[in-house]
């Protein structure tokens, strides 16, 4: 009997899924390990989309394509990597290196989509779609919001370690409100013990002049 695919170590099937892979996280492991997951004997080659199309249809990338690919290759769900992958998959590029299935959320993903409103309409429709679940809580935009939205800090924190305004971007300006402003904050807390000390003197004064 032809064995099934899948189902024997000596025939794995071959398994894709692709993605920016953009500050690589544990949503995009747990993605990986579900495509590696969904039979008993899986080859996962993996997609990572180039420079050019990110930018184009998704805006500015963090890590280039040599790093989010590199990132890719060292998770131990990935047996391969190919970079840079298309932004739509066919099911030509399915054939071509005989895979059988690509893995992503069920969701249609619109950006950079063609007239079909999915970048994966044409495997879904030709049955080669298998749908995996996404991790709530993680992604790299969240990742991203929080640098933006801690940058006062991070600017603060690549300063001390020796990075100057030009390498951060900076004006001098712009340096040194944000030190200025560390400044205070740091007085702002060396003043808190002091003002207890006061409080607890000008509460034992009161006691005093009670007692008195």
């Amino acid at each position: 009997d032809e064995p099934r695919l899948g189902y024997d170590p000596e025939h794995p099937i071959r398994l894709y899924c692709d993605g920016v892979f953009d500050l690589f996280h544990f949503g995009h492991a747990r993605m990986l390990e579900q495509c590696k997951k969904k039979f008993p004997y899986v080859f996962l080659v993996v997609g990572v989309t180039g420079d050019e199309d990110t930018i184009k249809y998704k805006g500015k990338v963090i890590m280039n394509e040599y790093e989010r690919s590199e990132t890719v290759k060292h998770c131990k769900w990935a047996d391969e990597v190919i970079c840079p992958s298309p932004w739509i998959t066919t099911v030509e590029f399915l054939d071509k290196h005989n895979i059988r299935y690509i893995c992503h959320d069920a969701i249609p993903y619109t950006q950079g989509s063609d007239e079909t409103g999915d970048c994966y309409y044409e495997v879904k429709q030709a049955g080669r779609f298998l749908a995996t679940d996404r991790t709530d809580g993680v992604s790299t935009s969240d990742l991203v919001l929080r640098i933006i939205r801690d940058y006062d800090d991070y600017v603060i924190r690549n300063l001390s370690r020796g990075y100057t305004p030009e390498q951060l971007g900076l004006k001098h300006w712009k340096s040194n409100v944000v030190l200025l402003r560390q400044g205070w904050e740091k007085i702002k807390e060396c003043k808190k013990p002091i003002q207890k000390e006061s409080e607890a003197q000008e509460g034992g004064e009161e006691a005093k002049l009670k007692l008195n």
